[in-house]
Formats: C-alpha cells, structure tokens, sequence
C-alpha cells in the first residue's frame, strides 16, 4: 500500500487549515510523479485513519482537490487522480510543505525602489511617538463629517451621485472646492481643473509620471521632502537638490542650473517648507514664476500645509499668480481632517487633468464618493471653515507652548526657528550632540530625523499640553543621561 502517511505532511501548530494542508501535499505529490495519472487514492475513513485525523477534514481536502480538477471523486466507488495530469518523473520524496512559499524571496526579476531609512513605517507603539506634523484628531470636524457620509449612504439619490465620476472625483466635490479654492487661495479655476486624489502624495506621482520621463531634470530643496523625490526617481528622471535657507528655495542657485541645463520641472513647498517649516519669500515666489516663463518648465507647488498661518495672513500661492498654465497644484484635507482621511487634490490646466485622470485609472478607477459628497457639504455649510478657525487658534497655543518648553528645558542642546504657522517645529541638535542619541531610544520613535542635518520635525499640534510637555521632557532625560553638561 502506498504509504500517504509519509507524503502527507500536518503541522497543527501553523495557521494554514489541515484540510488545506492535507490538499497541498497531494498536490505536490502529483507534481512530483510520485502520484500517477489515474491512480487510486484511499477513501476518506481509511485516509483519516492512517493520518490520525477527523474524516470530515479529509472530505474538505479531497473536496478542494475535485473543484481544483487534480483528482476525480466517483462517490461511493472510488477516488483517484486525474486522468489529465500529465505523467511525471518520481522524484525525491521532499518532506518541505508549499503552505510556507511565501517565506521565499522573489527570485525572479524585480524592480527595487530606493530605501529611505528617515522613513521607517511605526510597527510598535512606543511611549512617546513624536509625528512630522499630523493634526489632532480630537480637534477634528470627523464626527459631523462621518454623519453627513451616513445620511448620504441612506438616500437612493446620494447613493447615485457617489458612484458617478469618482475616478477625477465627484462633481459635487469638484465644484464646491473650485469655489472655496477661489475664497481662500485666489485660484481662478472651475471643477473641470480639479483632480481628487487620495492625498498629495498620489498627486505628486500622477504629476510626476505625466511630467518626466528618462534623462528629464527636476529640482526640489535640500533638505527636502524625501516621498517626493522617491516619486520622481521612479520617472528615472535626475533630481538636483538645490540649498534651502531661511527664505526658502534658493532661486539664485536654480537659475544657474538653468542656464546650463534644460530643466523640466521645479517641486517646491512653499509655506513651510518639509521638514525645515521655512517659507518662500515673496522676492523668490516673483523671481520662480519669472525663470518658469523663461525657461519653460513647470513647477510643482505642493501647498499641503496652507491653512495654518498663526502671525500673519499667508501669502498667496504661485498657482494665484501669472504663469502661462505651468503651474500644477497640490494639496490635501490630510492635515485638516487627520491623516487617516485621504483626499487630496490636483488644480492645472484642464488637457493636464484629462492625461491625469487617464493615468489614475491605470492604478485606482475612482474614490470614496460618499466621502468626498461629504467634504463637499461640510465645506458648502461653512462648517469646515468654522472648524479651521477654531483649530488654528488651538495649534498657535500649541506652538507658542512648545516654545516656552524648548527654550525652558533644551536650550543648552538645540536651535530653532519659530515658524509662522504650520504643524511642526524644525530642531537642530548643536554639534555637540547626535541626533542618533535620540534615534535609537526604546521609549522614544521620532518619524523624521535628519542625520545629515543632525536634526528633527517636532509635530506639536497632534499633542495637547501635556503631552507636548512629557515629550520634551523625555527628550531632556535622553540627552541629559547621554550628554554632560
């Protein structure tokens, strides 16, 4: 008798079912030639026997190796393998299971993106985690959001309009952004100039697809925002990183490139500056639409943190200015909703948005429609901008806190700029002290840390006083126990 018991390999102890693991190693048995075309199996109660296990289990097995066409059930005359496997070779009995495959590495070719060792995904909670600049959910209008999105999930005729467009994102949405966009920003747009994405980072690689391509040139800052360099190095286009100081990108180093090079685009933050949180001035905002006039590139204007300015009103963005269209905007609800909720837009020029919608669809055929209906009514009723009234005057009592905390407990070990708005802080250690120190703290998970610059961006808004205050000191105790001063 063919001994099953020795080609059937059962670990209860991993989370693959028996039965599953029972029709795995027939399979394998077949593909080996171990098991002919055509040959007897033994029943259920004998298989179920020799294996020490519950009948039923061996049904279940032979059962998905029937719908799977590698054996044929005659029932109560027999079970035997298909006659249509093809005859193969006996080989050496391997006791090795295919339930664990995938702890194979893919040794076929593969194209391997870049690591970003700043950008580590958070596996484990730790004491105190300090993020890049999230808003506080606790502050957010999400409550009334989720209501108006459940109300909407009952009505026949909202159920329709959130299935209709969502792949540039719904109409409803489009329009009430134009024109909030239009109040807020200056922008001179329509809902045809609108693309709704799932947060700017989706935005900033639709923008990058359509914009570069092998051998093309993009400058962004240094340091800069490391997702979208990632997004633009995915084009196998070159990235030059051009200084950024206090004022900004340095738009006197970029015309130089220019006039040596044929630069394609230009990516740019301009209110707050990721991770630095400095802003564009408006001499170099003039000077940039002036070079992209000349030299016939376009610029990225990612605007993500636009709506927190604490000292002073912001200064409009570049898309608001005179350009021939060259402008792509970027920005997202991200940091007004919290970073859970992703939408995000896209304004440019109205055949640019046609070419994005097209690529979109290539990775992702539409949104959430209920969601962003939502959004749309939440901006129609005013209520998002009483909202962000509201959390702006929470997030400067916030900051202006942070600063007594800082200059209070770690004057001796960092320098910063207070920002003029934003969700975070910009520290640098001074070169006394290694950011590393705090890199490899067990109670302390900091998301951005700069080796090169030897700093960090401390987002204060998601913490509320007390949090801010036990984050600081935690910081102090790291460098307190590390340093001596």
């Amino acid at each position: 008798m063919f001994p099953f018991e020795h080609i059937i390999n059962i670990d209860k102890e991993k989370k693959l079912p028996v039965y599953r693991q029972i029709a795995i190693s027939i399979i394998n048995a077949i593909r080996n030639g171990n098991l002919k075309a055509g040959m007897a199996l033994p029943g259920t109660r004998e298989l179920a026997k020799t294996l020490g296990i519950h009948r039923k289990t061996v049904i279940a097995a032979y059962e998905e190796l029937n719908a799977q066409d590698w054996i044929l059930i005659i029932p109560r005359k027999q079970v035997r393998v298909s006659e249509h496997i093809p005859t193969l070779k006996p080989q050496k009995w391997n006791a090795q299971n295919s339930s664990v495959s995938y702890e194979n590495s893919f040794n076929l070719p593969l194209h391997i993106s870049k690591k970003d060792p700043s950008q580590q995904e958070l596996t484990a909670l730790p004491e105190t985690f300090i993020d890049d600049g999230h808003p506080d959910i606790r502050l957010s209008p999400i409550d009334e959001l989720l209501k108006i999105y459940r109300s909407y999930t009952s009505r026949s005729f909202s159920i329709k309009k959130a299935v209709v467009g969502t792949t540039q994102g719904t109409l409803k949405l489009r329009e009430e952004l134009s024109r909030y966009l239009s109040a807020t920003r200056g922008l001179n747009i329509s809902a045809d100039n609108l693309l709704i994405t799932h947060g700017a980072q989706m935005s900033i690689y639709l923008a990058a697809q359509l914009l570069l391509q092998a051998e093309d040139i993009i400058i962004s800052g240094k340091p800069g925002y490391p997702m979208a360099n990632s997004a633009f190095e995915k084009t196998k286009a070159s990235v030059i990183e051009v200084p950024v100081d206090e004022n900004g990108l340095d738009i006197n180093a970029l015309e130089k490139i220019c006039k040596k090079k044929k630069i394609t685009a230009v990516y740019l933050i301009p209110h707050h500056h990721y991770p630095t949180t400095v802003t564009l001035s408006v001499e170099r905002r003039m000077k940039l639409l002036e070079l992209s006039n000349q030299y016939s590139f376009a610029i990225i204007e990612d605007d993500y943190d636009y709506d927190y300015h604490y000292s002073s009103s912001p200064y409009l963005p570049l898309a608001s200015g005179a350009h021939k269209g060259n402008v792509i905007y970027i920005g997202s609800f991200s940091k007004i909703l919290g970073s859970s909720i992703r939408i995000g837009f896209m304004v440019a020029p109205k055949n640019f948005i046609q070419e994005a919608v097209l690529l979109r669809k290539a990775i992702d055929v539409g949104g959430d429609g209920y969601m962003q209906n939502a959004l749309a009514e939440l901006i129609k009723s005013g209520d998002l901008g009483r909202y962000l009234k509201k959390a702006k005057k929470s997030y400067h009592q916030r900051r202006d806190y942070l600063n007594i905390l800082l200059q209070q407990h770690l004057s001796p070990y960092i320098s910063f700029t207070l920002p003029d708005g934003g969700l975070s802080v910009w520290i640098q250690l001074k070169d006394s002290y290694s950011v590393n120190t705090l890199k490899t703290h067990s109670q302390l998970k900091i998301k951005q840390i700069d080796e090169e610059e030897n700093a960090f961006r401390l987002g204060f808004a998601s913490k509320n006083e007390k949090e801010l205050e036990d984050a600081v000191l935690l910081i102090k105790k790291i460098l307190t126990n590390s340093y001596s001063i």
